[in-house]
């Protein structure tokens, strides 16, 4: 499990460097957590100072993509030896961070459309690479 949450913290740095790099390139105006930290919680982020308030998303981030790696960790190995597991994981996160988290908070206007969604669904394919190990596992 331990192994699992670790693959899912590096796997959400992963994502972050994707997202930095997107940014530069003009892909992206506000990744999704920052978006959701600024207009969805904003009770929560009001007691961080601004100067930090970046650094508590970042790490926000992180935990949830080890909560994430927790839960494929623990689906039945048969499916985690699949490579398209991890992707299609990854894939399925967003979906669900897409159509419920985003809707659910009142961040229909503002939420990604076209190519900031297409640099979303790639960095959390990215992830569920990540968290699929992309190295072949011993045969017993």
């Amino acid at each position: 499990m331990i192994h699992a949450m670790f693959r899912g913290v590096v796997g959400a740095m992963a994502m972050t460097g994707v997202r930095v790099l997107a940014a530069h390139a003009g892909l992206v105006r506000e990744d999704p957590p920052s978006r959701l930290a600024r207009k969805g919680t904003r009770g929560l982020l009001r007691k961080v100072p601004r100067r930090r308030r970046q650094t508590v998303v970042e790490l926000i981030h992180w935990a949830v993509g080890a909560q994430g790696g927790a839960v494929y960790g623990m689906l039945p190995e048969e499916i985690r030896r699949r490579p398209w597991s991890g992707p299609v994981y990854g894939v399925l996160i967003w979906v669900g961070v897409d159509t419920v988290i985003g809707p659910l908070l009142g961040l229909e206007r503002n939420w990604p459309k076209g190519r900031e969604r297409a640099v979303f669904i790639a960095d959390h394919v990215l992830y569920g690479l990540v968290l699929s190990e992309l190295r072949a596992r011993p045969r017993e």
